[in-house]
């Protein structure tokens, strides 16, 4: 009766934007979650590819005990320590020179959009402005975020979108091409399409927009906020591609589960950010960043992390194949990199999702038919042996 209660509490006092389960979690270590009345699940979503070292981490956890104690929050008026040894972390990893911090992944594509807009502005004065985005993509809901996010479904009822958003096929160099004009300033893409339905391009695809991209003088933005911190077997998804973006952001994994964003550039491009230009409040915060600083250390660090994220997620692939065997009529496609998978099935998969809740396993759908697979990167062969089984009952019951 506590349960129902808190539950009609939370239906009657917060906006309904979410199709919540009727579960409270109360408490989480490594692969595992428990509910209020004690009910143990495996997580596999891990809070959508956030919780990249598991659930309360001892490193994050002590990195969060440890500067809750001494500060928790700071003007960006004044410097912050964790903050410059993060960034320049990231920037030692990456591609990039210089770093902005903001507090989640639509933050980070937003500094991402007016960086862009500024650096074409000072030197074009507002003949480039386009943005070329792909359809299916997912950038964020923020205004300017879902004006470059190719799905109109999240778009709906937002009407006016922002202007200056292109959106192609994804994966199709020619549609690039043919989109491209004297107004484009920049690309926006998703290594791997996460939202969209987990779509991985094919090998040679970003080279092509590499070549592309310099070929116009376009600025080319990776949104790794899902792919990034080791999710594809290697700390960045641009890594797997030969390449190396202009701008790179990142959020999700970052932080370990406390909310942080980055939006990491060249330092030419950097530079159009003046004193005043662009700001946020807690952005870059003490205590986000000495976590995130734990997080990302942990896993550049653990000589053993990024590889068993490629053994794992190869494991899971041949699992996920075997089930396509015995299930044709349900299973259309299995695809993905490291731990970022997606299986397609012939009808929308609530139906599956919610099984597999009922019986103890956290997945989620996207692009409405396609089961979406993010654990932690800490995950073992007898957490995949679990979740194969469940599948493989609640298929045969589908069947």
């Amino acid at each position: 009766m506590e349960i129902k209660k808190t539950l009609d509490e939370s239906q009657h006092y917060i906006m309904e934007t979410y199709k919540r389960f009727p579960v409270i979690f109360t408490k989480g270590r490594g692969m595992k979650l428990w509910s209020i009345d004690g009910k143990e699940y495996l997580d596999f979503l891990a809070g959508v590819a956030v919780d990249v070292l598991g659930h309360c981490h001892p490193k994050a956890v002590v990195a969060i005990q440890k500067q809750a104690q001494r500060l928790i929050h700071i003007s960006n008026f004044y410097h912050n320590e964790y903050q410059i040894k993060l960034a320049k972390l990231l920037v030692k990893h990456s591609f990039g020179d210089k770093v902005f911090f903001s507090n989640s992944g639509a933050e980070a594509n937003e500094a991402a959009i007016k960086l862009v807009r500024k650096y074409f502005n000072d030197r074009y004065s507002g003949q480039r402005t386009e943005i070329i985005t792909a359809l299916n993509s997912f950038h964020g809901r923020t205004m300017a975020c879902i004006s470059a996010t190719g799905q109109t479904r999240l778009q709906h009822g937002f009407d006016p979108l922002l202007p200056g958003f292109k959106h192609i096929l994804f994966n199709d160099i020619e549609e690039l091409k043919k989109a491209t004009n004297e107004r484009t300033a920049a690309v926006m893409l998703e290594p791997i399409q996460g939202e969209g339905g987990v779509r991985v391009p094919s090998e040679d695809y970003f080279k092509e927009v590499r070549r592309h991209c310099d070929q116009h003088g376009l600025i080319l933005i990776l949104d790794e906020v899902q792919t990034g911190i080791g999710r594809t077997g290697k700390l960045f998804a641009y890594e797997h591609f030969g390449i190396e973006p202009d701008i790179m952001t990142l959020a999700k994994g970052l932080g370990g589960g406390v909310p942080i964003g980055a939006t990491i550039a060249r330092e030419e491009i950097a530079r159009a950010f003046e004193i005043g230009s662009h700001a946020s409040t807690f952005g870059g915060n003490p205590l986000a960043t000495a976590t995130a600083l734990a997080v990302v250390e942990t896993v550049i660090e653990d000589g053993i992390m990024l590889s068993e994220c490629k053994r794992m997620g190869a494991i899971l692939i041949d699992s996920f194949l075997g089930l396509k065997k015995n299930f044709p009529n349900i299973i259309v496609d299995v695809r993905g990199m490291g731990l970022l998978l997606g299986m397609e099935l012939t009808r929308e998969c609530s139906q599956v999702v919610q099984a597999c809740f009922e019986r103890g396993i956290l997945i989620n759908c996207t692009a409405q038919n396609t089961l979406r697979f993010c654990p932690p990167l800490i995950i073992k062969e007898e957490d995949i042996e679990r979740l194969i089984s469940v599948l493989n009952e609640v298929l045969t019951r589908l069947s």
